[in-house]
């Protein structure tokens, strides 16, 4: 890990009056209606060493939603874990880093992404990021983490047996899991890299290659979705979340500013890890044996 200077500790992003309200309406609206997932196929990959099934399930949107889950070839899991993605989604298999070789893993595809695509939200990261972003109640943020909470119920019947469900997700998965943790009492432990979606006021001050970008030119024209965006906060919503989080954050990162991560981290209303790292979304010397450090902490973590 790089030296240096951290960003300071910024003063908590002003919240709505109903935060709370509007979440939890949300879970109950939107995980209402049945799952109807069913599995495509099943095949045992030899470079994983696990089982792999093919499903979709009715996401939240009304659409189908896709997803990878993987499993050890004995044995029924106890163990279970949601895994999100970044904003460039994933389109040719569960990305299987996760030091939690024993758990069940799910790796859903949030709506409008690739796998699961819609007929109504674009793919394009600039474009998906902004859709139905006037209203709390269409932007696509909504959805994408009710698919968090719908891909969790999709793992748990695929397999009663589990007793413990966790959670990881990185950059867009790291925000949007934020968002979904505190409303769900059935994740125990976390783990939120790079997050994104931290503290919009400051986000919007600092240019990104991020999505964040695209956010920043809309709010300039349209100053009044920042109301919006209040509700969407990952720094928000972290405030609400008491299960132990271990969270990677970059000093430098060009699509992530760095000062929505660590007010991510600092918001965190439970017990948490800071994990640091020199960079984030790039490649620089030295960074695999940084990640591989990261994930022998992440293994015990889990543990």
């Amino acid at each position: 890990m790089s030296d240096g200077p951290l960003p300071e500790r910024s003063a908590p992003p002003p919240e709505p009056a109903d935060f709370d309200a509007f979440w939890r309406t949300t879970r109950e609206e939107l995980t209402r209606a049945p799952l109807a997932w069913r599995v495509h196929r099943r095949y045992d990959d030899p470079g994983l060493d696990r089982w792999v099934e093919e499903l979709s399930f009715d996401s939240s949107t009304g659409e189908r939603a896709f997803a990878w889950v993987t499993y050890q070839r004995e044995g029924q899991p106890t163990r279970g874990m949601v895994v999100s993605h970044g904003y460039q989604g994933r389109a040719d298999g569960p990305d299987e880093h996760v030091p939690v070789p024993y758990a069940a893993k799910i790796f859903p595809c949030a709506p409008g992404l690739p796998r699961s695509l819609s007929a109504a939200i674009p793919a394009v990261t600039a474009e998906h990021v902004l859709h139905g972003i006037s209203s709390r109640d269409t932007y696509v943020h909504r959805f994408c983490v009710a698919d968090i909470w719908r891909a969790a119920s999709v793992l748990l019947e695929r397999f009663p047996g589990i007793e413990q469900l966790d959670y990881s997700g990185g950059s867009f998965g790291g925000g949007i899991g934020a968002l979904a943790l505190p409303w769900d009492d059935r994740f125990r432990r976390a783990h939120l890299s790079l997050p994104s979606f931290g503290h919009h006021p400051l986000r919007l001050r600092v240019p990104c290659t991020g999505s964040g970008e695209a956010v920043r030119h809309r709010v300039a024209r349209e100053p009044e979705l920042r109301t919006v965006l209040g509700y969407f906060d990952a720094a928000t919503a972290a405030t609400r979340i008491r299960i132990p989080t271990f969270v990677s954050v970059a000093r430098r990162d060009s699509a992530v500013p760095p000062v929505g991560q660590f007010a991510v981290y600092h918001a965190l209303g439970g017990p948490k890890r800071l994990y640091l790292l020199s960079a984030g979304h790039t490649t620089y010397p030295g960074q695999a044996s940084e990640l591989a450090a990261r994930d022998r902490e992440l293994a015990t973590f889990f543990a």
